[in-house]
C-alpha cells in the first residue's frame, strides 16, 4: 500500500471508530407512536405557574445566611406552612437545555441532539407545554424558542428580551429577572381590557412559565458565593411572592392555581456547570397551591444521610426528593393533561394532596405511559432482528404485560388503591429496565465489531512498521500470490455473509460500516503472513529478557498515559520520570547544561497537574508574571541564537513587535478584569486589541524567517499572546513553561543524535525548513524513535490536562473569554475556549515537527509509531467503557475515548498534509540534483 493511500485509509478508519461511540452509547432514546395517557378524574388545578431559576443551587436557596435568616423569606414560609419541598436531582450534562428538557418533557436530553443547534428544538418530543391548552412563557431567547417550535399547533406564546441583555459584564444581571416579573404583571393588566385574551387566560389546563436567568448570569460573572448572586436570590424570592399575589388577585382567589419553583441545574463554586458535582446536580424544588400537599412536620424520620437538613435548618419539615424528570408528570397530574409521551419520570405522590383514588389512577396512567414506550421499543427491535435470534425481555413478555395491566386495573376497581399504587410502581420499574434492555440491545454486537476492527487496524500498522523498518520485507513468490488470491476469496465470502445477515435484519446503514470494516482490515493483516512468519522465525534469536523488559516498559508507559486521564497527578509522576532520562541515558555527562535545562523544565511543569482545575481561583497577577516570563524566555532564546546566527533586520523588528504585543495583552487582560470588577463593562479598546491579537496570531508567524528556530519562536509568541488574553489565573504560566520544555527537548534530542551518529548533527539555528529535502539524508526508524514518539504523545496529553480536565464541561470558565465578548454567545465562546485548549497542543505539534526535521527522520515513520500508541490508548478506553445505566458512569471513559480519537484524527490529517508537502520537496530536490549532474 502506498503511503498516501495508507494515510487516507487510516483517516477514514479512525473517523468510523470515532463516530461508532455515538451510535453505540449515544443513540436517541425517543420512540414515537404511543397513545397519550391521562387521568380520568378531575384535576385539582386549572392552571400551573412554573418558576425556573436558572443556575440556582439547592444550598444557596435553603441555607440561611450568617445571621440565621433565610435568603428567600417568602419561599421559606411556603416550605414551613403551605407547600412541599425537596431536592431535585439533575443528571449530566448539567446544562440549561438538558435541564429544561427533563423538567418539561420528562426525559433526559438526547445526546445526539447536542450537535443540532442550541436555540431550536433539535428532536421531536412531547412536553407539558405541548399537552397544555395554552402556555405563556417569559424569559431567555436561548431557552423559550426550543419548546415553542417543538409544540404542535399555535398555543405556546413566548416573550423574550433581546439577546444583548445577557451580558456577563452587566452592571446588574438581576434586571433580566425584573424584566420577566414586570412583563407578566403588565400582560395580566392588559388582559383585563382584552376580552379574547381574558377568555383564554381563564380556560383550564393553562401553563405560565417564568424563566429567570439573572441568577445564572451573576453566578458566571461573580461566582455563587458573591453578594450579587445571593442578592439576586432575594430579588427572585420577592418577585415570586409578587407574582403569586397578582395571580391570585387576577383569578379572584379561586384556589385553582398550582405553583412549582425549581432550577434547571446548579453551579460550582467557581461559576461553571456541566459536570456531576453535587453543587451542579442538587437543585431546589418547592410546590404549593391547588392539589399540592401542605407543609408536613416530620421530626422523627430522616431517610437522608447527607446532613443537609441540619445545615439548612429544616430538620422538622418533611423533605421529598425527586429526580428532575419526575417534575414533568407532577405538573401534568396537577392540571390534568396527558403525561408527555417520552417521559420516563415517576409521579412523586408525596407532593399530591388528593384522594387515594386519584393517586392510584395517576400512577396507573404513569405506568401505562411508560409501558407504551416499552412496547414500541420492543416492536422496533423485534422487526429488525431475525426471529430465532430475538431474545425478549423476560420480565415483561406479552403475557406478563397483559397480566400486569389487568391486575392493576382490577385493584383500582376493587378500591384497593394502596396495593394498586405499589403494583404500578413495580410495573414502572420493570418497564424502565425493559426500555434500557432494548435501548442497549445491539451494544455488545456493535462494540465487538468495532473492537475487532480496532485490533485489526493496530495489528496492521504494527506489521507495516516492521515490514518497512525491520528488514522483514521479501519479494512475493508464486505461492504467495496464489495464497493471497484464495485469502481474498475467503474474506469476500465473509463480507457477503455479514452484509446478507444485516440485510435480513433490516439494520441501519451505519451497522454495515461497523460490521464490514473488520473484513478488509483483517484481510490486510492476513496478507502480511510472510511478515508474520518472518517475525515468528526471528523470535528465538531475540534476547527474551530484553524484549520482556521492553514490553513491560511499553505497558507501563501506555497505562501511565491512560491513568493520567483519570488522575492528573499521574502526569506529575511521568514528568518526574522523564526528568531523569538524561541521567539514565548518559546524556548528562556529555551535555550538562542542556540536560539541566531539560530536568528543571520537566520538574517545573510537573507542578501544574497538582494545582486545582483552572478557573476556581482567578488571579490576574499570574498573567502579569506569565508575560514577564515569556519576555524572559524570548530574550534568552534570542541571545543563545545570536551567537550562532545573527537575526536579519526583519526578524529583529518582528520580535520587538511581538514583545510589545505580549506587554499589551497582559495590560489588556488586567484592565478588562478591573473594568468588570467595577461593573463598567468591557472597554471597546480592549475588545479591539483582543480580536486583532487573535486574527494576527495566524498571520504574523508567516512574516518571520523560514529558519526553523525563528519561525518556531514566532509561532510560540503569537500563541502565548492569545493565551494570555484567554487566561484568568495560574494557567497563563503554563505555555511559557511548556515552551521552555519544548526548546529543551529539541536541543537534547540533537545531543542524543550526536551521541548515536555525528553525521546527523545539524545546528537548530541553521535549519531552513523551506529548503528541498535530500532523500539520501533521510534515515530509517530506530528504537530511539519509539521513545521520541512516546514523549510526543505524553506531552500532548500534558498539554491537554496540565491545567484542567478538558473531558469535564465545568473545567471551562466563561470568564476566560471576557476580553473578547461578554454577551452570551455559546458558539463564539465555545470556539474561543476550544482554541485555548488547542494552543498548548499546537506548541507540542510544532516542536515535534521540528524534532523530525532536525533528526532527519521521515515524518511518516514517526507518525506511524505515534498512531500505534494513540490507537492502543483509544482501545484501552473502549474497553473501560461500562454500561452502568447512567450517562455520568460511562461518560468519563467515553469522553476520554473521544479525546484520544479526535487527537488521532487530527494527527492523521496532519500526516496527510505533511506527506504531500514533503513529497513535493523531495521531488524538487531530486530534480535539482539531476539538473546539476
Amino acid at each position: 500500500m502506498k503511503m498516501m493511500t495508507f494515510f487516507i485509509v487510516g483517516l477514514i478508519v479512525h473517523v468510523v471508530f470515532f463516530l461508532s461511540i455515538f451510535d453505540i452509547y449515544f443513540t436517541s432514546p425517543l420512540v414515537h407512536g404511543m397513545t397519550p395517557q391521562r387521568v380520568p378524574l378531575a384535576p385539582p388545578a386549572k392552571r400551573l405557574v412554573l418558576f425556573v431559576a436558572d443556575g440556582l443551587r439547592a444550598d444557596s436557596l435553603f441555607k440561611p445566611d450568617n445571621n440565621g435568616t433565610g435568603r428567600a423569606p417568602y419561599l421559606r414560609t411556603v416550605i414551613e406552612e403551605r407547600g412541599t419541598w425537596g431536592v431535585s436531582h439533575t443528571r449530566v450534562p448539567t446544562e440549561s437545555r438538558p435541564g429544561h428538557v427533563a423538567l418539561l418533557a420528562g426525559f433526559y436530553e438526547d445526546v445526539s441532539a447536542v450537535a443540532k443547534g442550541w436555540k431550536e428544538n433539535p428532536v421531536e418530543f412531547d412536553s407539558v407545554f405541548n399537552e397544555s391548552r395554552h402556555t405563556w412563557c417569559w424569559g431567555s431567547p436561548d431557552i423559550l424558542p426550543m419548546f415553542a417550535k417543538g409544540a404542535t399547533g399555535d398555543h405556546v406564546y413566548t416573550h423574550t428580551y433581546p439577546p444583548e441583555r445577557e451580558d456577563f459584564a452587566s452592571t446588574d444581571a438581576s434586571r433580566l429577572d425584573t424584566w420577566v416579573f414586570d412583563e407578566v404583571k403588565d400582560y395580566l393588566n392588559v388582559a383585563k381590557s382584552n376580552e379574547a385574551l381574558l377568555n383564554k387566560l381563564h380556560e383550564e389546563q393553562n401553563v405560565f412559565f417564568l424563566h429567570l436567568l439573572g441568577i445564572d448570569t451573576n453566578g458566571h460573572a461573580h461566582r455563587p458565593m458573591s453578594k450579587e448572586y445571593l442578592e439576586n436570590i432575594g430579588l427572585v424570592d420577592a418577585g415570586v411572592a409578587e407574582i403569586v399575589t397578582v395571580m391570585d388577585d387576577f383569578y379572584g382567589h379561586d384556589g385553582k392555581t398550582a405553583y412549582v419553583f425549581t432550577s434547571d441545574h446548579g453551579m460550582t463554586n467557581w461559576g461553571s456547570h456541566g459536570a456531576g458535582h453535587p453543587s451542579e446536580t442538587l437543585t431546589p424544588l418547592i410546590a404549593w397551591g391547588a392539589g399540592v400537599q401542605t407543609a408536613q412536620r416530620d421530626p422523627g424520620s430522616h431517610k437522608y444521610d447527607d446532613n443537609y437538613l441540619k445545615e439548612w435548618g429544616l430538620e422538622t419539615y418533611k423533605r421529598v426528593d425527586v429526580n428532575q424528570a419526575d417534575i414533568a408528570p407532577l405538573m401534568s397530574s396537577l392540571i390534568g393533561v396527558p403525561f408527555p409521551l417520552n417521559s420516563v419520570g415517576v409521579l412523586p405522590l408525596n407532593y399530591l394532596n388528593n384522594s387515594q383514588h386519584f393517586k392510584a389512577e395517576s400512577m396507573y396512567a404513569n405506568a401505562i405511559q411508560i409501558l407504551e414506550q416499552f412496547r414500541v421499543k420492543m416492536a422496533q427491535k423485534k422487526t429488525t432482528t431475525i426471529s430465532f435470534l430475538f431474545t425478549p425481555y423476560q420480565s415483561l413478555t406479552d403475557s406478563k404485560q397483559m397480566d400486569f395491566v389487568r391486575q392493576a386495573r382490577d385493584l383500582i376497581q376493587r378500591g384497593q388503591f394502596n396495593e394498586a399504587i405499589r403494583y404500578c410502581e413495580d410495573l414502572i420499574a420493570q418497564a424502565m429496565e425493559g426500555l434500557s434492555y432494548y435501548h442497549t440491545y445491539d451494544r455488545l454486537f456493535l462494540g465487538s465489531s468495532v473492537v475487532l476492527g480496532f485490533i485489526g487496524w493496530t495489528s496492521y500498522v504494527g506489521l507495516f512498521i516492521l515490514k518497512t523498518h525491520a528488514s522483514l520485507r521479501k519479494p512475493p513468490s508464486n505461492t504467495h500470490m496464489v495464497t493471497e488470491r484464495n485469502l481474498g476469496q475467503v474474506f469476500l465470502c465473509i463480507g457477503l455473509l455479514v452484509a446478507l445477515f444485516l440485510l435480513v435484519q433490516s439494520s441501519p446503514w451505519t451497522y454495515y460500516i461497523y460490521c464490514l470494516l473488520p473484513v478488509p482490515v483483517w484481510y490486510s493483516v492476513m496478507r502480511e503472513f510472510e511478515t508474520l512468519s518472518g517475525l515468528i522465525r526471528s523470535i528465538p534469536s531475540l534476547p527474551l529478557s530484553k524484549c520482556f523488559g521492553y514490553f513491560l516498559l511499553v505497558a507501563f508507559g501506555i497505562e501511565l498515559l491512560v491513568m493520567s486521564f483519570f488522575y492528573r497527578a499521574m502526569l506529575t509522576l511521568g514528568l518526574v520520570v522523564l526528568a531523569l532520562w538524561p541521567m539514565v541515558s548518559g546524556l548528562y555527562t556529555k551535555a550538562k547544561f542542556r540536560s539541566l535545562s531539560w530536568m528543571f523544565s520537566c520538574l517545573f511543569l510537573a507542578v501544574f497537574p497538582l494545582l486545582p482545575v483552572v478557573g476556581r481561583e482567578p488571579n490576574v497577577n499570574y498573567v502579569i508574571c506569565a508575560g514577564v516570563l515569556t519576555l524572559f524566555n524570548l530574550s534568552s532564546y534570542l541571545c543563545s541564537s545570536w551567537r550562532c546566527s545573527p537575526l536579519i533586520r526583519r526578524d529583529r523588528q518582528l520580535f520587538i513587535f511581538q514583545m510589545v504585543q505580549v506587554v499589551l495583552c497582559a495590560y489588556t487582560l488586567t484592565s478588562t478584569h478591573s473594568s468588570l470588577q467595577l461593573k463598567q463593562g468591557l472597554p471597546l479598546f480592549n475588545q479591539l486589541v483582543s480580536w486583532f491579537t487573535l486574527v494576527s496570531s495566524f498571520l504574523i508567524p508567516l512574516l518571520s524567517s523560514t529558519r526553523l528556530f525563528q519561525r518556531l519562536l514566532s509561532i510560540l509568541m503569537s500563541l502565548v499572546c492569545v493565551y494570555l488574553l484567554l487566561s484568568t489565573g495560574y494557567e497563563a504560566l503554563f505555555p511559557p513553561m511548556l515552551s521552555w520544555l519544548m526548546f529543551a527537548w529539541i536541543n537534547i534530542e540533537q545531543e542524543a543524535m550526536t551521541t548515536q551518529e555525528s553525521s546527523y548533527r545539524t545546528e537548530l539555528s541553521s535549519i531552513d525548513f523551506a529548503e528541498n529535502i535530500d532523500i539520501t539524508k533521510i534515515r530509517q526508524l530506530r528504537l530511539d524513535d519509539i521513545r521520541r514518539s512516546y514523549f510526543f504523545v505524553f506531552f500532548i496529553i500534558t498539554a491537554f490536562f496540565g491545567c484542567g480536565n478538558i473531558a469535564s464541561i465545568n473545567s471551562f470558565d466563561p470568564a476566560s473569554v471576557y476580553c473578547f465578548l461578554t454577551v452570551f454567545n455559546p458558539f463564539i465562546m465555545g470556539g474561543l475556549l476550544m482554541w485555548k485548549v488547542l494552543i498548548p497542543f499546537i506548541i507540542v505539534m510544532c516542536t515535534f515537527e521540528s524534532i523530525q526535521v532536525s533528526t532527519q527522520l521521515s515524518s511518516r515513520s514517526l507518525f506511524l509509531v505515534v498512531l500505534v500508541i494513540s490507537d492502543l490508548m483509544a482501545l484501552h478506553f473502549f474497553f473501560l467503557v461500562k454500561d452502568y445505566g447512567s450517562w455520568l458512569d460511562i461518560g468519563t471513559s467515553i469522553s476520554h475515548y473521544v479525546i484520544v480519537m479526535s487527537m488521532t484524527i487530527f494527527l492523521m490529517l496532519l500526516s496527510v498534509m505533511t506527506h504531500i508537502l514533503t513529497s513535493k520537496r523531495i521531488i524538487i530536490g531530486q530534480k535539482r540534483k539531476m539538473h546539476f549532474r
